[in-house]
């Protein structure tokens, strides 16, 4: 499995690519290419691409390869994309048909390394450890060492907020009975069975929830944090609070509230997500790369394979601001986190008690 490059530290962004315009639309983008390629491979997963779950796209459509590359750099033949619903048994018999039928050199999830532990999940008869199991879990044979990645990465209190959104979205997703995930352990079922090469591809968590928090103001955080307490608490079911909740819903909705969270949540997760489908290092010279990638993002990531002309790169996408110094990022996060570290904590045990 190849995990992508580690950031030493959590990041500041400069965005390489605006987000999709409205009038942009990956099916209708990409849909001539995917209809020819699948009918060639397998007739049967024609219902896949007229849904818009699964889309293809040539590397003549990605734009030239930068030159800050190495000359003997080269990019996919092609990158399929698979959508799926984190809570769906339907995505998961869709990935182990379009994987097999594909046979890709290279699979990319929608995960990063501390969320890799999802693949692996036991499968006891029970069910009890993956039905409250969710993307912002801490988990894995090495907690404390997740715990201590965490830190590393994003600061305490980037783990404290993933820790709460960890109990929230269990609690909306409840209704769902279903275990979390089991799309990405079907997708690393099937590469060990067609010897693909399993890649993580997300933006590590810490990151994104360390970017979360940097854009909001002190009032949008304290607001966010007593809602989310709220919800946590909350005695009461709403019609919502029972259906199926992904991760991509959950952002949308928090970003409704307050939108400078869409940023970070998902335009910079898109770009890095195709980053990693098609310039990343583990895909150098690969003929053929499939992503399962929760549905939500297939917009965003389509546009940004398509529409970058060289822009996409790591140290962009996760480095640090130039301008900061190592001393002065230490000087000004220890308070923050330290202040908001403890607040978080102290609201997450007063939770895990009242549970």
């Amino acid at each position: 499995m190849a995990a992508g490059p580690t950031p030493s530290t959590a990041a500041s962004f400069r965005p390489p690519l605006p987000p999709p315009p409205p009038c942009f639309d990956y099916r209708s983008a990409s849909l001539a290419d995917t209809r020819a390629a699948a009918a060639a491979i397998n007739p049967a997963l024609a219902g896949l691409v007229e849904s818009g779950a699964l889309v293809r796209i040539p590397r003549r459509r990605f734009g030239p390869v930068p030159a800050w590359r190495p000359p003997d750099f080269a990019e996919p033949e092609e990158v399929w994309i698979l959508g799926t619903s984190h809570l769906s048994a339907e995505s998961t018999e869709d990935v182990e048909r379009v994987l097999r039928a594909v046979r890709p050199d290279n699979v990319v999830v929608e995960l990063c390394r501390s969320r890799a532990g999802i693949m692996y999940a036991s499968d006891n008869a029970s069910g009890e450890p993956l039905l409250k199991s969710n993307m912002f879990s801490l988990g894995g044979t090495k907690f404390f060492g997740a715990v201590n990645r965490s830190i590393n990465l994003g600061g305490q209190s980037a783990l404290a907020l993933r820790l709460l959104l960890a109990v929230f979205s269990s609690k909306i997703s409840s209704g769902a009975n279903r275990p979390f995930g089991e799309e990405f352990r079907a997708a690393r079922r099937v590469s060990e069975d067609i010897d693909a090469q399993l890649v993580l591809g997300d933006r590590p968590i810490e990151i994104t929830l360390e970017r979360a928090l940097k854009s909001l103001s002190w009032d949008e955080k304290t607001k966010l944090v007593i809602a989310l307490f709220r919800g946590i608490t909350s005695t009461t079911d709403t019609p919502d609070e029972k259906a199926s909740v992904s991760p991509y819903e959950l952002y949308k909705k928090l970003s409704s509230s307050y939108p400078s969270l869409l940023q970070p949540l998902i335009h910079e997760r898109d770009m890095f997500l195709a980053w990693s489908l098609k310039r990343s290092k583990a895909v150098n010279k690969s003929k053929t790369v499939v992503g399962v990638i929760g549905k939500g993002h297939m917009n965003g990531v389509v546009y940004a394979l398509m529409s970058d002309q060289g822009e996409l790169r790591f140290r962009d996408l996760v480095g640090r601001d130039s301008s900061e110094t190592w001393a002065s990022s230490i000087v000004k996060g220890l308070v923050r986190d330290t202040v908001i570290g403890v607040a978080l904590w102290a609201l997450y045990e007063l939770v895990q008690a009242a549970l």
